[in-house]
């Protein structure tokens, strides 16, 4: 008899949520001891996406060896009041044995409801035979509220569309995605209390920061502070070992001035948050399409670095973190998109542009973010089980 057991197999939904692709679960599908959090948990993610690595491309997983394409989510329904389903997400290294559970990932937020109505986890009477299906999200990773609006065509999700969305190839249905009262965490939106920091990062310089807790942590940073002029492509900055290195010790130095971690050796456990992102006034080039972005197409341009790289478009979180820092006053966000008051605002990113939304109000001194909202797209790739080798 064989020593070798045989795969485990498990239900399993690969979808594509904006500009990420991950292995969605339903929690009550999963192995019993991977129901709870947990190395069982999170060495069963591992094996799903094929990591760790050390050849960095994830061949012998669900992976595609990129931050945006290294993605597990666990559904459940919620025993919320008020609340259709719970969802979990796990960003996974690709190189390292690690599942970061810190923060939201916002492009797989798209997926999130047409997942659960799919799998019967929203009740029936909420959906219309035709209509727009309101899916109400705990968002477990940093407790907070999201409503997705799913589009339904005769009782089924719509998933085709002419919808655009820069940084995919195809087009989809629409899903407008409402993060409500995105602040990561209790307490003020910017965590040092201040909309621009002096940020001391050795090696670096001291650079001026703003700090925000809105959608995901995230430190934004001039780009010519740092010798970039904001419309750079991923190999402008993904070939340049020092340049990574410069942005990890942005990032590191800046999670210990926010309080995520007590010392910047902690960061690498932390890779998931907080985001960098260096931000400029509008300027022409060209995207990685090869499609000419001008001037007059965005109101600031943005470059975000994720899991240690330069994103190939925007992270749905950095994302909502844009938007708010946006529409707050005298944040480099604001600043560099001209300045003025706005609740939404149309940014450049390495793949074309995106327009998001939100509304800003200032009470005893603390400003709040009441909801920031963009529009998305989803779609299952592929449905059925996934396998790995018996745990």
């Amino acid at each position: 008899m064989s020593k070798h057991k045989p795969q485990l197999r498990i239900p399993a939904t690969y979808m594509r949520g904006g500009t990420s692709k991950g292995v969605f679960f339903s929690l009550t599908d999963l192995p019993e001891a991977a129901q709870q959090p947990g190395e069982v948990r999170d060495a069963l993610l591992l094996r799903v996406i094929g990591s760790p690595d050390p050849y960095g491309k994830q061949t012998d997983g669900m992976g595609g060896a990129t931050s945006s394409t290294s993605k597990t989510v666990i559904i459940s329904k919620s025993e919320r009041v008020g609340f259709d389903v719970d969802y979990l997400f796990g960003q996974v290294a690709i190189d390292k044995a690690f599942v970061d559970w810190s923060g939201n990932c916002g492009n797989l937020t798209a997926a999130v409801g047409a997942f659960a109505i799919n799998n019967g986890l929203v009740d029936r009477e909420k959906l219309p035979e035709n209509g727009i299906a309101e899916v109400t999200i705990w968002q477990a990773n940093i407790g907070k509220t999201i409503i997705a609006k799913v589009p339904i065509t005769d009782g089924e999700v719509q998933e085709t569309g002419d919808f655009e969305l820069d940084g995919v190839t195809f087009p989809a249905a629409e899903v407008e995605v409402a993060f409500v009262d995105p602040a990561d965490g209790e307490g003020d939106i910017f965590p040092t209390g201040n909309k621009v920091d002096a940020l001391e990062v050795p090696g670096v310089g001291t650079l001026n920061a703003t700090m925000i807790n809105a959608g995901i942590p995230t430190i934004f940073v001039n780009a010519d502070d740092i010798g970039f002029s904001g419309t750079e492509l991923q190999d402008d900055i993904n070939s340049n070992p020092d340049t990574l290195a410069m942005f990890e010790a942005i990032r590191a130095h800046g999670a210990v001035a926010m309080g995520l971690i007590n010392h910047v050796d902690e960061a690498a456990n932390r890779q998931h948050t907080p985001k960098v992102a260096m931000v400029a006034a509008p300027q022409n080039y060209a995207a990685s399409s090869g499609k000419v972005i001008s001037t007059k197409d965005t109101d600031i341009l943005v470059r975000a670095m994720s899991m240690g790289k330069l994103h190939h478009a925007m992270m749905g979180t950095a994302a909502v973190a844009i938007a708010a820092a946006s529409a707050i006053p005298g944040t480099l966000v604001n600043l560099a998109a001209g300045g003025k008051e706005r609740d939404a605002v149309t940014f450049g990113h390495p793949s074309g542009t995106l327009r998001v939304g939100a509304k800003a109000n200032q009470a005893s001194g603390a400003w709040k973010i009441e909801q920031a909202v963009m529009s998305r797209s989803a779609r299952i790739l592929m449905e059925g089980w996934v396998r790995i080798p018996t745990l």
